[in-house]
């Protein structure tokens, strides 16, 4: 099967209708299709845009109709613990105001506890957390296989999608669940040293920092740490933990790094396809058609 895999949306239907058509999937029967081939979402169909509602539709008639496949993104994973009662009168998610003003966007779009959004959280939940296609990986943040060992253990039915009671595992602070599902769907991290800190894109301030796990040259902070750019000879070359190092040949497909400018492969075997349609970027594609070493000729993308 070949497959075109798409990364995060966030709510820009716009830019998904215009993409589906540059790669000539069509309209019919209320879904878009392909002669011969099949997409695959990155996750993140919510929050930040203007058209999240119609960016479901479209995923998930696709995904009805058998011509598309997805994973579920950290934002999907939120708005399932926003919305799931921990049972001491809360939430899985708190409901702070940090985490409201991430969500707000969707629940207004999609009118909180409506018919729709129990729809939306009812298909968010059917996703799962990763695929392996045999000549290709798809995950929305971070292939490791420690993480998903532990999910897949006491977190995931047979189709790798959380279970009620899988669930709030992952959400439980402080167990080996809560930092694989932090892992696979939001990336590793490490603490930085030396009491570094920086604001990220949201204007957090954040004493750890994501790594770039597929970079086999990382091997230090000065060149493991994201979002630093500007600051990184500020960092020690002290050796970083090697545990999430991706390695293997079998090639990988992730969203969620807010990637910026043109379109380009990270290596022969591992491609991010988030450059940041939701702050004014590209939505951006790769066509598989079963190479084990990935090309940029076959990334395919679209202004916001």
């Amino acid at each position: 099967m070949n497959y075109d895999v798409i990364g995060d949306i966030h709510g820009h239907a716009d830019a998904l209708h215009r993409l589906l058509a540059r790669l000539d999937y069509r309209e019919r029967d209320g879904a878009y299709r392909h002669a011969s081939r099949k997409a695959i979402f990155l996750g993140d169909f919510i929050d930040r845009g203007p058209e999240q509602v119609e960016v479901l539709s479209v995923v998930r008639a696709m995904a009805a109709a058998g011509t598309a496949r997805a994973v579920m993104g950290n934002h999907e994973f939120n708005a399932l613990g926003w919305a799931t009662p921990d049972g001491s009168g809360g939430f899985l998610r708190p409901h702070t105001e940090k985490n409201e003003r991430q969500h707000a966007a969707f629940l207004v779009q999609i009118g909180s506890g409506s018919p729709a959004h129990r729809e939306a959280l009812a298909w968010f939940a059917s996703l799962p957390v990763w695929l392996d296609l045999g000549g290709l990986r798809i995950v929305h943040a971070c292939w490791h296989a420690a993480s998903q060992a532990c999910l897949a253990a006491t977190c995931l039915d047979a189709s790798g999608c959380f279970h009620d009671g899988g669930l709030r595992k992952a959400y439980r602070s402080g167990t080996p669940e809560h930092l694989a599902a932090d892992v696979l769907l939001k990336g590793p991290e490490v603490q930085l040293p030396g009491g570094h800190s920086f604001r990220d894109k949201d204007g957090h301030t954040r004493h750890e920092a994501r790594l770039r796990w597929w970079d086999r040259a990382a091997t230090t902070f000065r060149l493991a740490v994201l979002g630093l750019d500007e600051r990184r000879s500020e960092l020690p070359d002290e050796p970083v933990p090697s545990d999430y190092h991706y390695d293997e040949p079998v090639p990988v497909m992730f969203g969620h790094y807010w990637m910026s400018g043109r379109p380009q492969l990270l290596s022969p075997t591992t491609s991010c396809l988030d450059f940041s349609v939701a702050k004014g970027g590209v939505l951006t594609a790769y066509r598989w058609s079963g190479e084990a070493v990935l090309s940029n000729d076959n990334l395919a993308w679209v202004t916001a």
